[in-house]
């Protein structure tokens, strides 16, 4: 009975005192959760950045797949997670433009979260098929214009970064053309090789082997400038749009008020883990261009997306889902 009292009055004590067991941390595994499945740029993402942080924090960091709802689903189960360090989130740029698309959402981007750090961006690319009469970026626009009702674009769903950038840019460009979402991105692909679908904005890693093999035409990239990947392929900005600049973006979060000696430890291992010579390197493949830095930095990333899409909306009609 002794020992019993002592083991609950310690279990008790650790319970009042958290800063203790967060200057201990992380003392087992950390999931990192993927809102989306696998095979996508998140989660092979994910799947490279996990090991590396791993070796810097001494315990194991897995990829919990919670694929759903245009990532609410694994960004709700972040956010109701214990603020204990021990579960975060591979987020997207849809953490930022759910609030425009959805009427519900099961927690407030602004206030369920702590930035952890910036993973990286991903530039995006218009591609066409093989057998569109568009040439570059300003024909795909007036042939648009002139065949609204005949034009239309792909995306892996509401909320992806396909079906945001398309948006984007189409009202920057003043066209208005129908949407097609799909649930996920290998369709998507396979319509827009068959001439069913006009044009996709999609991620540079998905494009880069139906560019190769001559089945998709690359029009332009949306990054600052060239992806070296696509070095005679214009930007967005070169082709008609001076200082259009948009990117696909990851990012590290955690559950809103995570003690600040657990957040340290995770911004220094992302960081550290993200200027490994490996990592770089394997990201840099598969089209991640690497930004990793402090975690305000991500929060005023995160601010300045949310900003992003919510003028969007008042200039677009989006359709919103209850």
């Amino acid at each position: 009975m002794r020992r019993a009292q002592l083991a609950l009055a310690a279990a008790l004590l650790c319970a009042l005192t958290p800063q203790a067991g967060a200057q201990n941390f992380p003392d087992r595994p950390i999931r990192l959760v993927v809102p989306y499945g696998t095979g996508g740029i998140t989660d092979i993402t994910a799947r490279i950045v996990a090991p590396a942080m791993a070796d810097q924090l001494g315990q194991q960091v897995f990829v919990d797949n919670r694929p759903g709802g245009a990532g609410m689903i694994g960004f709700g189960a972040t956010a109701n997670a214990a603020a204990d360090g021990y579960t975060i989130v591979l987020a997207t740029t849809a953490l930022a433009a759910n609030p425009i698309l959805f009427k519900t959402i099961p927690y407030d981007a602004r206030k369920s979260f702590t930035p952890i750090g910036l993973v990286g961006v991903v530039p995006m690319v218009a591609v066409v098929p093989e057998s569109s009469p568009a040439k570059t970026l300003r024909e795909l626009v007036e042939l648009a214009r002139a065949k609204s009702s005949e034009t239309n674009y792909g995306s892996a769903g509401n909320g992806t970064d396909n079906h945001l950038t398309a948006e984007y840019f189409n009202h920057l460009a003043g066209i208005k053309v129908t949407h097609v979402p799909y649930r996920g991105g290998g369709q998507v692909m396979t319509d827009l090789v068959a001439g069913r679908l006009s044009y996709v904005f999609a991620t540079l890693p998905t494009a880069l082997p139906f560019i190769g093999e001559g089945r998709l035409r690359a029009l332009a990239t949306t990054g600052q400038e060239r992806s070296k990947a696509l070095p005679d392929v214009p930007t967005v900005a070169e082709a008609m749009l001076p200082g259009f600049s948009l990117y696909a973006w990851l990012g590290l979060f955690g559950p809103a008020n995570m003690p600040a000696a657990v957040h340290d430890k995770l911004n220094k291992a992302t960081v550290a883990a993200l200027n490994h010579p490996d990592t770089v390197e394997r990201l840099r493949k598969i089209g991640v261009e690497i930004k990793s830095g402090p975690a305000q930095d991500l929060g005023a990333h995160l601010e300045s997306e949310l900003n992003r899409w919510a003028e969007l909306a008042k200039h677009v009609k989006i359709e919103v889902t209850e």
